[in-house]
Protein backbone atom coordinates (compact mmCIF):
# COMPACT_ATOMS: atom_id res chain seq x y z
CA UNK A 1 0.00 0.00 0.00
CA UNK A 2 1.16 3.48 -0.80
CA UNK A 3 1.99 6.25 1.95
CA UNK A 4 -1.39 8.06 2.74
CA UNK A 5 -1.16 11.32 0.96
CA UNK A 6 -1.00 14.45 3.29
CA UNK A 7 -4.84 15.14 2.27
CA UNK A 8 -5.95 11.85 3.36
CA UNK A 9 -3.55 12.36 6.70
CA UNK A 10 -5.42 15.27 7.81
CA UNK A 11 -9.06 14.09 7.54
CA UNK A 12 -9.95 17.20 6.48
CA UNK A 13 -10.38 19.70 3.73
CA UNK A 14 -7.58 19.55 1.11
CA UNK A 15 -5.69 22.09 1.35
CA UNK A 16 -6.21 24.16 -1.49
CA UNK A 17 -7.42 27.72 -0.65
CA UNK A 18 -11.07 28.27 -1.88
CA UNK A 19 -12.22 31.41 -4.10
CA UNK A 20 -14.89 32.52 -1.97
CA UNK A 21 -12.67 32.38 1.21
CA UNK A 22 -9.94 34.51 -0.47
CA UNK A 23 -12.91 37.32 -1.55
CA UNK A 24 -14.00 37.36 2.32
CA UNK A 25 -12.15 39.68 4.79
CA UNK A 26 -11.02 37.79 7.76
CA UNK A 27 -8.44 39.00 10.36
CA UNK A 28 -4.82 37.52 10.42
CA UNK A 29 -3.58 35.64 13.15
CA UNK A 30 -0.44 35.71 15.25
CA UNK A 31 0.19 33.33 17.83
CA UNK A 32 3.59 34.29 19.90
CA UNK A 33 4.68 31.78 22.20
CA UNK A 34 8.17 32.01 24.46
CA UNK A 35 9.72 29.19 26.03
CA UNK A 36 10.60 28.31 29.72
CA UNK A 37 9.64 32.24 30.28
CA UNK A 38 7.28 32.34 33.56
CA UNK A 39 4.55 34.50 34.99
CA UNK A 40 6.77 36.66 36.52
CA UNK A 41 9.41 37.31 33.89
CA UNK A 42 8.05 40.36 32.86
CA UNK A 43 8.12 44.15 34.13
CA UNK A 44 4.79 44.30 33.63
CA UNK A 45 3.80 41.58 36.09
CA UNK A 46 5.90 43.07 38.94
CA UNK A 47 9.35 42.05 37.84
CA UNK A 48 12.02 44.27 40.28
CA UNK A 49 14.90 43.35 37.88
CA UNK A 50 14.11 42.37 34.50
CA UNK A 51 12.93 45.00 31.45
CA UNK A 52 10.41 43.87 28.84
CA UNK A 53 9.43 46.86 26.82
CA UNK A 54 7.73 45.76 24.14
CA UNK A 55 6.02 43.37 25.60
CA UNK A 56 4.78 46.04 28.50
CA UNK A 57 3.40 47.27 25.46
CA UNK A 58 1.32 44.70 24.36
CA UNK A 59 0.18 43.83 27.90
CA UNK A 60 -0.87 47.37 27.94
CA UNK A 61 -3.12 47.09 24.59
CA UNK A 62 -4.37 43.78 25.23
CA UNK A 63 -7.13 41.64 26.92
CA UNK A 64 -5.13 39.97 29.92
CA UNK A 65 -6.24 36.59 31.16
CA UNK A 66 -4.81 36.57 34.61
CA UNK A 67 -5.82 33.38 35.41
CA UNK A 68 -4.99 31.36 32.58
CA UNK A 69 -2.98 28.01 32.24
CA UNK A 70 -1.35 25.83 30.22
CA UNK A 71 0.75 22.19 30.68
CA UNK A 72 3.68 22.48 33.16
CA UNK A 73 5.68 21.28 30.56
CA UNK A 74 6.61 22.51 26.72
CA UNK A 75 5.31 19.30 24.43
CA UNK A 76 1.69 19.34 26.50
CA UNK A 77 1.31 22.98 26.09
CA UNK A 78 1.86 22.48 21.76
CA UNK A 79 -0.38 19.77 21.84
CA UNK A 80 -3.24 21.36 24.14
CA UNK A 81 -2.93 24.31 21.60
CA UNK A 82 -2.91 23.03 18.37
CA UNK A 83 -5.90 20.63 18.89
CA UNK A 84 -7.85 22.59 21.95
CA UNK A 85 -7.63 18.77 23.39
CA UNK A 86 -6.45 18.08 26.95
CA UNK A 87 -2.94 16.72 26.46
CA UNK A 88 -4.77 13.36 27.88
CA UNK A 89 -6.72 12.91 25.25
CA UNK A 90 -4.42 13.94 21.95
CA UNK A 91 -1.83 11.42 23.88
CA UNK A 92 1.21 14.02 23.47
CA UNK A 93 1.50 13.86 27.62
CA UNK A 94 5.16 14.30 27.42
CA UNK A 95 8.63 15.87 25.93
CA UNK A 96 9.79 12.38 25.42
CA UNK A 97 9.29 8.95 26.81
CA UNK A 98 7.09 8.15 23.31
CA UNK A 99 4.55 10.40 24.60
CA UNK A 100 5.63 13.55 22.38
CA UNK A 101 2.95 12.90 19.56
CA UNK A 102 -0.15 13.99 18.72
CA UNK A 103 -2.53 11.01 18.25
CA UNK A 104 -2.60 10.54 14.27
CA UNK A 105 -5.61 11.63 12.77
CA UNK A 106 -6.75 14.20 15.23
CA UNK A 107 -7.38 17.47 13.30
CA UNK A 108 -4.92 20.47 14.05
CA UNK A 109 -5.02 24.16 14.04
CA UNK A 110 -3.02 24.86 10.72
CA UNK A 111 -5.24 22.26 8.92
CA UNK A 112 -8.65 24.00 10.10
CA UNK A 113 -7.33 27.59 8.83
CA UNK A 114 -5.86 26.29 5.70
CA UNK A 115 -8.62 24.55 4.78
CA UNK A 116 -10.77 28.03 5.14
CA UNK A 117 -8.37 29.49 2.82
CA UNK A 118 -5.88 31.25 5.37
CA UNK A 119 -2.07 30.98 4.50
CA UNK A 120 -0.34 28.96 7.08
CA UNK A 121 3.03 28.94 8.42
CA UNK A 122 5.26 28.10 11.54
CA UNK A 123 8.89 29.30 12.65
CA UNK A 124 10.41 28.11 15.42
CA UNK A 125 9.98 25.20 17.88
CA UNK A 126 7.24 22.26 16.83
CA UNK A 127 8.16 19.74 19.70
CA UNK A 128 4.97 16.84 18.70
CA UNK A 129 7.06 15.20 16.77
CA UNK A 130 10.00 15.65 13.98
CA UNK A 131 9.22 12.91 11.63
CA UNK A 132 6.45 12.30 9.20
CA UNK A 133 3.44 12.05 9.59
CA UNK A 134 4.14 14.36 12.08
CA UNK A 135 5.74 17.20 11.06
CA UNK A 136 4.14 20.45 10.71
CA UNK A 137 4.45 20.09 7.13
CA UNK A 138 2.41 17.27 7.52
CA UNK A 139 -0.26 18.61 10.04
CA UNK A 140 -1.63 22.00 7.64
CA UNK A 141 1.43 23.96 7.71
CA UNK A 142 2.20 25.22 4.01
CA UNK A 143 5.39 27.34 5.23
CA UNK A 144 7.83 25.71 8.22
CA UNK A 145 10.79 26.72 9.40
CA UNK A 146 11.25 24.99 12.71
CA UNK A 147 14.14 22.86 14.75
CA UNK A 148 13.99 19.30 16.27
CA UNK A 149 13.11 18.07 19.71
CA UNK A 150 12.75 20.89 22.42
CA UNK A 151 16.10 22.95 20.66
CA UNK A 152 19.44 23.57 20.05
CA UNK A 153 21.63 20.62 22.06
CA UNK A 154 18.50 18.53 22.85
CA UNK A 155 18.83 14.62 21.68
CA UNK A 156 18.04 15.04 17.98
CA UNK A 157 19.65 18.58 17.76
CA UNK A 158 22.57 17.50 19.79
CA UNK A 159 25.07 19.29 17.97
CA UNK A 160 23.05 22.38 16.92
CA UNK A 161 24.29 25.93 17.95
CA UNK A 162 21.99 29.10 18.48
CA UNK A 163 23.71 30.88 16.64
CA UNK A 164 24.42 30.35 12.81
CA UNK A 165 22.61 26.80 13.11
CA UNK A 166 20.44 24.73 11.50
CA UNK A 167 16.39 24.86 10.88
CA UNK A 168 14.19 22.35 8.63
CA UNK A 169 12.26 23.83 5.59
CA UNK A 170 8.72 22.78 3.98
CA UNK A 171 10.44 20.08 2.79
CA UNK A 172 11.30 18.53 6.13
CA UNK A 173 14.87 19.14 4.74
CA UNK A 174 17.82 20.68 6.78
CA UNK A 175 19.22 24.01 6.04
CA UNK A 176 21.36 26.19 7.22
CA UNK A 177 20.71 30.19 9.16
CA UNK A 178 22.96 32.46 9.46
CA UNK A 179 22.94 34.59 13.00
CA UNK A 180 20.97 34.31 16.42
CA UNK A 181 18.04 31.57 16.06
CA UNK A 182 15.23 33.69 17.89
CA UNK A 183 16.25 36.66 15.10
CA UNK A 184 15.90 34.14 12.67
CA UNK A 185 12.89 32.99 13.25
CA UNK A 186 11.07 36.42 13.57
CA UNK A 187 12.76 37.67 10.45
CA UNK A 188 11.49 34.48 8.56
CA UNK A 189 8.02 35.22 10.32
CA UNK A 190 8.04 38.94 9.10
CA UNK A 191 9.25 38.31 5.54
CA UNK A 192 6.51 35.65 4.94
CA UNK A 193 3.74 37.63 6.54
CA UNK A 194 4.86 40.41 4.08
CA UNK A 195 4.60 37.99 1.38
CA UNK A 196 1.13 37.23 2.49
CA UNK A 197 0.24 41.02 2.75
CA UNK A 198 1.58 41.58 -0.58
CA UNK A 199 -0.87 38.67 -2.11
CA UNK A 200 -3.98 40.59 0.03
CA UNK A 201 -4.00 36.84 1.57
CA UNK A 202 -5.26 36.51 5.66
CA UNK A 203 -3.16 33.91 7.10
CA UNK A 204 -2.03 32.40 10.65
CA UNK A 205 1.36 32.93 11.67
CA UNK A 206 2.42 30.83 14.94
CA UNK A 207 5.90 32.10 15.93
CA UNK A 208 7.00 29.70 19.01
CA UNK A 209 10.15 30.69 19.72
CA UNK A 210 13.01 27.88 21.87
CA UNK A 211 14.31 31.25 23.52
CA UNK A 212 14.67 31.63 26.61
CA UNK A 213 14.55 27.61 27.28
CA UNK A 214 18.10 26.42 28.14
CA UNK A 215 21.00 26.07 27.26
CA UNK A 216 21.15 30.17 28.09
CA UNK A 217 23.61 30.71 25.25
CA UNK A 218 23.38 34.78 24.22
CA UNK A 219 25.29 37.45 22.73
CA UNK A 220 26.82 39.01 25.54
CA UNK A 221 24.85 42.37 24.83
CA UNK A 222 21.47 41.27 26.01
CA UNK A 223 22.71 39.17 29.19
CA UNK A 224 25.47 41.94 30.34
CA UNK A 225 22.89 44.78 31.98
CA UNK A 226 21.73 41.47 34.24
CA UNK A 227 25.54 40.20 34.64
CA UNK A 228 25.05 40.54 38.83
CA UNK A 229 25.03 38.65 41.30
CA UNK A 230 22.37 36.41 41.83
CA UNK A 231 20.66 37.47 38.38
CA UNK A 232 20.19 34.88 35.83
CA UNK A 233 22.07 36.69 33.66
CA UNK A 234 21.88 34.75 30.23
CA UNK A 235 18.20 33.83 30.92
CA UNK A 236 17.51 37.54 30.96
CA UNK A 237 19.45 38.06 28.03
CA UNK A 238 17.61 35.83 25.95
CA UNK A 239 13.98 37.63 27.32
CA UNK A 240 15.70 40.90 26.06
CA UNK A 241 16.54 39.58 22.66
CA UNK A 242 12.94 37.96 22.06
CA UNK A 243 11.22 41.33 23.57
CA UNK A 244 13.57 43.71 21.24
CA UNK A 245 12.11 40.98 18.11
CA UNK A 246 8.52 41.71 19.69
CA UNK A 247 9.76 45.65 18.64
CA UNK A 248 10.53 44.68 15.17
CA UNK A 249 7.21 42.57 14.65
CA UNK A 250 5.24 45.68 16.02
CA UNK A 251 6.88 48.24 13.67
CA UNK A 252 6.56 45.89 11.11
CA UNK A 253 2.42 45.39 11.77
CA UNK A 254 2.32 49.13 11.56
CA UNK A 255 4.26 50.10 8.61
CA UNK A 256 2.61 47.01 6.83
CA UNK A 257 -1.32 48.32 7.55
CA UNK A 258 -1.72 44.78 9.21
CA UNK A 259 -2.15 45.71 13.15
CA UNK A 260 -5.76 46.51 13.43
CA UNK A 261 -6.87 43.52 11.18
CA UNK A 262 -4.58 41.18 12.76
CA UNK A 263 -5.56 39.20 15.98
CA UNK A 264 -2.25 39.04 18.01
CA UNK A 265 -1.66 36.37 20.81
CA UNK A 266 0.94 36.22 23.34
CA UNK A 267 1.36 33.24 25.71
CA UNK A 268 4.32 31.45 27.15
CA UNK A 269 4.34 27.34 27.51
CA UNK A 270 4.75 26.67 30.83
CA UNK A 271 5.65 27.61 35.01
CA UNK A 272 8.87 29.94 35.39
CA UNK A 273 12.45 28.44 35.02
CA UNK A 274 15.35 30.29 36.12
CA UNK A 275 13.78 33.42 36.80
CA UNK A 276 11.60 31.86 40.08
CA UNK A 277 14.67 32.33 43.11
CA UNK A 278 13.77 36.46 41.45
CA UNK A 279 10.71 36.73 41.18
CA UNK A 280 7.85 34.58 40.52
CA UNK A 281 4.25 36.44 41.62
CA UNK A 282 4.13 34.82 44.85
CA UNK A 283 2.93 31.32 43.10
CA UNK A 284 4.05 28.54 44.52
CA UNK A 285 6.62 26.12 42.41
CA UNK A 286 7.66 26.31 39.31
CA UNK A 287 7.93 24.17 35.44
CA UNK A 288 6.77 20.73 36.32
CA UNK A 289 4.27 21.21 38.90
CA UNK A 290 1.13 21.18 38.61
CA UNK A 291 0.80 24.00 41.75
CA UNK A 292 0.22 27.12 39.68
CA UNK A 293 3.88 28.05 39.36
CA UNK A 294 3.98 25.50 36.89
CA UNK A 295 1.26 26.28 34.76
CA UNK A 296 -0.52 30.02 35.35
CA UNK A 297 1.27 32.05 32.12
CA UNK A 298 -0.04 35.11 31.00
CA UNK A 299 -2.52 35.78 27.87
CA UNK A 300 -2.40 38.70 25.88
CA UNK A 301 -5.13 39.28 23.21
CA UNK A 302 -5.16 42.13 20.80
CA UNK A 303 -7.16 42.88 17.53
CA UNK A 304 -7.62 46.41 17.36
CA UNK A 305 -10.47 46.36 14.60
CA UNK A 306 -12.25 43.66 16.54
CA UNK A 307 -14.47 45.18 18.80
CA UNK A 308 -13.13 43.48 21.75
CA UNK A 309 -13.50 45.25 25.22
CA UNK A 310 -11.03 48.05 25.84
CA UNK A 311 -7.78 46.50 27.23
CA UNK A 312 -8.00 45.06 30.40
CA UNK A 313 -7.73 42.45 33.11
CA UNK A 314 -9.83 38.89 32.80
CA UNK A 315 -10.16 37.23 36.14
CA UNK A 316 -11.95 34.20 34.94
CA UNK A 317 -9.75 31.16 34.82
CA UNK A 318 -9.31 29.92 31.10
CA UNK A 319 -6.95 27.49 29.26
CA UNK A 320 -4.85 27.27 26.83
CA UNK A 321 -7.27 24.40 25.11
CA UNK A 322 -9.61 27.71 24.67
CA UNK A 323 -7.34 29.39 22.09
CA UNK A 324 -8.19 27.38 19.03
CA UNK A 325 -11.82 27.64 19.42
CA UNK A 326 -11.65 30.95 20.03
CA UNK A 327 -10.09 32.04 17.22
CA UNK A 328 -11.99 29.74 14.86
CA UNK A 329 -14.44 31.38 16.27
CA UNK A 330 -13.29 35.49 15.92
CA UNK A 331 -12.28 34.55 12.15
CA UNK A 332 -15.45 32.72 11.21
CA UNK A 333 -13.55 29.39 10.40
CA UNK A 334 -15.27 25.95 10.63
CA UNK A 335 -13.90 23.34 12.90
CA UNK A 336 -12.87 20.18 11.10
CA UNK A 337 -15.90 18.01 11.17
CA UNK A 338 -13.91 15.52 13.27
CA UNK A 339 -13.06 18.04 15.98
CA UNK A 340 -13.83 17.15 19.82
CA UNK A 341 -12.26 20.07 22.06
CA UNK A 342 -11.94 20.69 25.77
CA UNK A 343 -11.74 23.92 25.59
CA UNK A 344 -14.01 26.49 25.25
CA UNK A 345 -14.45 29.48 23.20
CA UNK A 346 -13.53 33.13 24.78
CA UNK A 347 -15.13 35.10 22.24
CA UNK A 348 -18.16 36.30 24.60
CA UNK A 349 -15.34 36.87 27.30
CA UNK A 350 -13.35 38.95 24.38
CA UNK A 351 -16.34 40.77 23.11
CA UNK A 352 -17.37 42.13 25.88
CA UNK A 353 -20.34 40.57 26.61
CA UNK A 354 -20.04 38.50 29.40
CA UNK A 355 -17.05 38.35 32.01
CA UNK A 356 -17.08 35.24 33.07
CA UNK A 357 -17.20 31.30 31.17
CA UNK A 358 -20.09 28.89 32.19
CA UNK A 359 -19.50 27.25 34.95
CA UNK A 360 -16.85 24.73 34.33
CA UNK A 361 -14.25 22.74 35.70
CA UNK A 362 -10.64 22.56 34.19
CA UNK A 363 -7.79 19.60 34.47
CA UNK A 364 -4.37 20.32 34.22
CA UNK A 365 -2.43 17.10 34.09
CA UNK A 366 0.40 15.35 31.71
CA UNK A 367 3.38 12.69 32.75
CA UNK A 368 6.23 10.80 31.10
CA UNK A 369 4.19 7.82 32.86
CA UNK A 370 0.43 9.49 33.99
CA UNK A 371 -0.61 9.00 37.18
CA UNK A 372 -4.58 9.10 38.52
CA UNK A 373 -4.48 12.06 40.67
CA UNK A 374 -1.52 13.67 39.84
CA UNK A 375 -2.92 16.33 38.57
CA UNK A 376 -4.45 19.53 39.15
CA UNK A 377 -8.15 20.36 38.84
CA UNK A 378 -9.55 23.97 38.72
CA UNK A 379 -12.54 25.30 39.26
CA UNK A 380 -13.91 28.92 39.94
CA UNK A 381 -11.18 30.47 42.25
CA UNK A 382 -10.11 26.59 43.89
CA UNK A 383 -7.30 24.79 42.92
CA UNK A 384 -7.41 20.82 43.78
CA UNK A 385 -4.12 19.77 43.85
CA UNK A 386 -3.13 15.89 43.88
CA UNK A 387 -7.07 14.90 44.77
CA UNK A 388 -6.92 16.11 48.57
CA UNK A 389 -5.28 19.20 48.78
CA UNK A 390 -7.94 22.43 48.41
CA UNK A 391 -6.56 26.19 47.81
CA UNK A 392 -8.59 29.17 47.62
CA UNK A 393 -6.68 31.02 44.57
CA UNK A 394 -8.56 34.19 45.29
CA UNK A 395 -7.45 34.74 48.40
CA UNK A 396 -4.41 32.49 48.93
CA UNK A 397 -2.23 33.20 45.03
CA UNK A 398 1.08 31.08 46.98
CA UNK A 399 -1.23 27.98 47.64
CA UNK A 400 -0.37 27.96 51.53
CA UNK A 401 -3.18 27.16 53.03
CA UNK A 402 -5.24 23.66 52.68
CA UNK A 403 -8.42 23.84 52.79
CA UNK A 404 -9.70 20.65 52.56
CA UNK A 405 -10.98 19.73 55.68
CA UNK A 406 -13.37 22.75 55.50
CA UNK A 407 -14.40 22.54 52.76
CA UNK A 408 -15.20 18.59 51.75
CA UNK A 409 -18.54 19.36 49.87
CA UNK A 410 -16.10 21.39 47.16
CA UNK A 411 -13.30 18.45 47.61
CA UNK A 412 -16.03 15.86 46.46
CA UNK A 413 -17.53 18.13 43.61
CA UNK A 414 -13.95 18.38 42.19
CA UNK A 415 -13.16 14.68 42.30
CA UNK A 416 -16.00 13.32 41.40
CA UNK A 417 -15.40 15.14 38.30
CA UNK A 418 -12.09 14.16 37.43
CA UNK A 419 -12.61 10.62 38.27
CA UNK A 420 -15.54 10.48 35.17
CA UNK A 421 -12.82 12.41 33.10
CA UNK A 422 -9.99 9.85 34.20
CA UNK A 423 -11.95 7.02 33.71
CA UNK A 424 -11.66 6.59 29.56
CA UNK A 425 -8.06 7.73 29.84
CA UNK A 426 -6.77 4.91 31.88
CA UNK A 427 -7.49 2.02 29.34
CA UNK A 428 -5.12 4.00 26.66
CA UNK A 429 -2.50 4.80 28.94
CA UNK A 430 -0.47 2.00 26.91
CA UNK A 431 -1.44 3.44 23.27
CA UNK A 432 1.74 4.97 21.97
CA UNK A 433 2.19 6.96 19.05
CA UNK A 434 4.27 5.28 16.64
CA UNK A 435 7.44 6.36 14.16
CA UNK A 436 6.74 6.01 10.84
CA UNK A 437 9.38 3.93 8.87
CA UNK A 438 10.12 3.15 5.60
CA UNK A 439 7.58 5.70 3.61
CA UNK A 440 8.31 7.10 0.35
CA UNK A 441 7.60 10.60 2.40
CA UNK A 442 10.49 10.18 4.41
CA UNK A 443 13.34 8.08 4.24
CA UNK A 444 15.81 7.29 5.55
CA UNK A 445 14.12 8.32 9.36
CA UNK A 446 17.07 8.74 12.02
CA UNK A 447 15.46 7.76 15.32
CA UNK A 448 16.62 8.93 18.83
CA UNK A 449 16.45 8.65 22.73
CA UNK A 450 13.66 11.10 22.94
CA UNK A 451 11.39 8.37 21.73
CA UNK A 452 12.13 6.06 23.73
CA UNK A 453 9.33 4.15 25.49
CA UNK A 454 9.00 5.17 29.03
CA UNK A 455 12.46 6.54 29.08
CA UNK A 456 13.59 10.29 29.57
CA UNK A 457 16.74 10.60 27.55
CA UNK A 458 16.42 14.19 25.72
CA UNK A 459 19.00 16.47 27.44
CA UNK A 460 22.12 16.54 26.40
CA UNK A 461 23.30 15.29 30.18
CA UNK A 462 21.63 11.96 29.19
CA UNK A 463 23.07 11.32 25.72
CA UNK A 464 26.65 12.32 27.10
CA UNK A 465 26.51 10.34 30.50
CA UNK A 466 24.58 7.21 29.02
CA UNK A 467 21.32 7.97 30.79
CA UNK A 468 18.48 5.60 30.40
CA UNK A 469 19.86 1.97 31.61
CA UNK A 470 22.25 -0.27 30.50
CA UNK A 471 19.85 -1.26 27.30
CA UNK A 472 17.94 2.07 26.71
CA UNK A 473 14.77 1.79 25.93
CA UNK A 474 12.51 0.19 22.37
CA UNK A 475 11.01 2.52 19.52
CA UNK A 476 7.40 1.93 18.70
CA UNK A 477 7.34 1.98 14.98
CA UNK A 478 5.08 1.66 11.83
CA UNK A 479 6.77 -0.20 9.14
CA UNK A 480 5.31 1.43 5.84
CA UNK A 481 5.49 -1.58 4.14
CA UNK A 482 6.85 -4.79 3.80
CA UNK A 483 11.09 -5.00 2.33
CA UNK A 484 14.32 -4.58 3.52
CA UNK A 485 15.45 -2.17 6.05
CA UNK A 486 19.26 -1.10 6.89
CA UNK A 487 19.41 0.12 10.27
CA UNK A 488 22.27 1.74 11.45
CA UNK A 489 22.81 2.12 15.24
CA UNK A 490 25.13 4.71 16.65
CA UNK A 491 26.37 5.54 20.51
CA UNK A 492 26.87 9.04 19.57
CA UNK A 493 24.83 11.86 16.95
CA UNK A 494 25.68 10.40 13.33
CA UNK A 495 26.86 13.65 12.10
CA UNK A 496 29.43 13.63 14.59
CA UNK A 497 31.27 10.70 13.15
CA UNK A 498 32.70 9.97 16.61
CA UNK A 499 33.78 5.88 17.21
CA UNK A 500 31.23 4.01 19.46
CA UNK A 501 34.06 3.64 22.01
CA UNK A 502 34.95 7.35 21.98
CA UNK A 503 34.64 9.59 24.83
CA UNK A 504 32.55 12.51 22.72
CA UNK A 505 34.78 15.75 22.85
CA UNK A 506 33.79 19.14 24.69
CA UNK A 507 31.17 20.58 21.82
CA UNK A 508 31.99 24.60 21.64
CA UNK A 509 29.30 26.52 20.69
CA UNK A 510 29.59 30.07 19.51
CA UNK A 511 28.83 30.59 23.26
CA UNK A 512 28.85 28.22 25.78
CA UNK A 513 30.07 24.32 25.92
CA UNK A 514 28.85 20.92 26.51
CA UNK A 515 31.06 18.78 28.19
CA UNK A 516 32.81 15.55 26.93
CA UNK A 517 30.64 12.54 26.82
CA UNK A 518 31.23 9.49 28.79
CA UNK A 519 33.05 6.71 27.17
CA UNK A 520 32.38 2.11 27.26
CA UNK A 521 34.29 -0.25 25.92
CA UNK A 522 31.70 -1.07 23.24
CA UNK A 523 32.40 -4.03 21.20
CA UNK A 524 29.04 -5.60 20.41
CA UNK A 525 25.56 -3.82 19.11
CA UNK A 526 22.34 -5.76 19.19
CA UNK A 527 19.19 -5.75 17.40
CA UNK A 528 15.83 -6.61 18.52
CA UNK A 529 13.22 -5.69 15.68
CA UNK A 530 9.95 -7.82 14.74
CA UNK A 531 11.16 -11.43 15.00
CA UNK A 532 14.68 -10.86 14.70
CA UNK A 533 17.14 -10.91 17.47
CA UNK A 534 20.75 -10.04 16.16
CA UNK A 535 24.51 -9.44 17.72
CA UNK A 536 27.15 -8.05 15.08
CA UNK A 537 31.03 -7.31 16.73
CA UNK A 538 31.88 -3.95 16.29
CA UNK A 539 35.82 -2.74 16.69
CA UNK A 540 37.20 0.24 18.43
CA UNK A 541 37.11 2.83 14.74
CA UNK A 542 33.49 1.52 14.40
CA UNK A 543 30.88 4.48 14.09
CA UNK A 544 28.25 2.56 13.44
CA UNK A 545 26.62 -0.77 14.00
CA UNK A 546 24.81 -1.89 10.94
CA UNK A 547 22.08 -4.45 10.47
CA UNK A 548 20.24 -5.51 7.17
CA UNK A 549 16.49 -6.95 8.08
CA UNK A 550 13.42 -8.00 5.99
CA UNK A 551 10.14 -6.22 7.89
CA UNK A 552 6.81 -6.99 7.40
CA UNK A 553 4.26 -3.65 7.27
CA UNK A 554 3.22 -2.91 10.55
CA UNK A 555 3.58 -2.05 13.84
CA UNK A 556 5.98 -3.04 15.51
CA UNK A 557 9.22 -2.01 18.47
CA UNK A 558 12.71 -1.61 17.54
CA UNK A 559 15.13 -1.59 20.22
CA UNK A 560 19.45 -1.52 19.92
CA UNK A 561 21.81 -1.47 22.31
CA UNK A 562 25.54 -2.24 22.95
CA UNK A 563 27.34 -4.65 24.94
CA UNK A 564 30.98 -5.21 26.00
CA UNK A 565 32.97 -8.34 24.79
CA UNK A 566 31.49 -10.48 27.14
CA UNK A 567 28.04 -9.56 26.16
CA UNK A 568 27.44 -7.07 29.24
CA UNK A 569 24.96 -4.42 28.35
CA UNK A 570 26.75 -1.12 28.72
CA UNK A 571 24.09 1.51 27.14
CA UNK A 572 21.40 1.96 25.02
CA UNK A 573 21.87 3.11 20.91
CA UNK A 574 20.98 6.58 21.29
CA UNK A 575 20.96 7.02 17.81
CA UNK A 576 19.37 4.78 14.51
CA UNK A 577 19.11 5.66 10.95
CA UNK A 578 17.09 3.75 9.20
CA UNK A 579 16.49 3.00 5.41
CA UNK A 580 14.18 1.13 3.16
CA UNK A 581 16.40 -0.25 0.66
Amino acid sequence: MSAPTRRQFLGTAPLAMPLVAQTRRRPNVIILLTDDQGYGDFSAHGNPVLKTPNMDGLHKESVRFTDFHVAPMCTPTRGQLLTGMDAMHNRATSVTAGRALVKRGIPMMPAMFAAAGYATGMFGKWHVGDHYPYRPIDRGFQEAKYHHGFGMSSAVEFSNDYFNGRYHDRNGKPQKFTGYCTDFWFDSAIKWMREQSAKKQPFLCYLPTNAPHGPAWVAAKYSAPYDKPGLPAAFYGMIANVDENIGKLEAFLKESGLRDDTIFIFMTDNGGTAGVRVFNAEMRERKTSVYDGGHRVPCFVRWPNGNLRKPSEVNAPAQIQDILPTILDLCDVKPAANAAFDGKSLAPILRGKTDKMPDRMMIVQYGQIPEKWDACVLWDKWRLIKGKELYDFSADVSEKTDLAAKHPDVVKKMRDHYEKWWAPIEANLRDFQPLTIGSDVENPVMLCSADWQDIYADNPGHVLNAAGGPRGGPWNVDVDRDGTYQIALSRWPPDLFQPLTASLPEQHKTVGKLPAGKAFPIAKARLKVGPHDLTEATAVTTKSAIFRVPLSRGRTQLHGWFQDAEGKDLCGAYYAIVIRV
